[in-house]
């Protein structure tokens, strides 16, 4: 942003590569990390499902761990080094970056936020996704409820 960093911790769930939490901040701490799991609060999840990070000092910290466990899912790290554990959150980031932040190029946290907002929308319910057949996170979601 402008001259500065803004750092984007989301929760993409891998049924459906669907973006289910996020958060913005132009601090990388752990604040961030907690507020992004503060919205996980009123999902439901099936019974051993598991939150994938990676060994940032965020999650491989005591109360990380205790509020990951009060949401009723197990945490889960890369091994260490390993890019290609994160695979499938690193491919969004990357659409983020050459589909929105690079062509709009935010000047303030603010604009950021709103322009990180816009493309989590249009990635979940209109960007479609060549595994699924064509169709976007949500259709493929609502497609196998129906």
């Amino acid at each position: 942003i402008g001259d500065t960093f803004a750092y984007l911790s989301a929760v993409l769930d891998l049924y459906n590569n669907e973006i289910v939490a996020w958060e913005v901040s132009t601090r990388n701490d752990l604040e961030l990390v907690h507020n992004t799991l503060n919205q996980l609060r009123d999902k439901s999840f099936e019974k051993g499902a598991l939150l994938h990070s990676d060994q940032g000092f965020q999650y491989t910290t005591k109360s990380y761990e205790k509020q990951v466990k009060e949401l009723g899912i197990q945490g889960s790290h890369s091994r260490r080094g390993n890019c290609h554990d994160n695979a499938c959150i690193e491919s969004f980031f990357s659409h983020l970056k050459t589909e929105k932040l690079y062509l709009v190029r935010p000047k303030t946290a603010e604009e950021a936020c709103i322009v990180i907002q816009e493309y989590i929308d249009f990635y979940n319910t209109d960007r479609f996704q060549e595994k699924f057949n064509g169709l976007s996170p949500v259709e493929y979601r609502e497609k196998a409820v129906a």
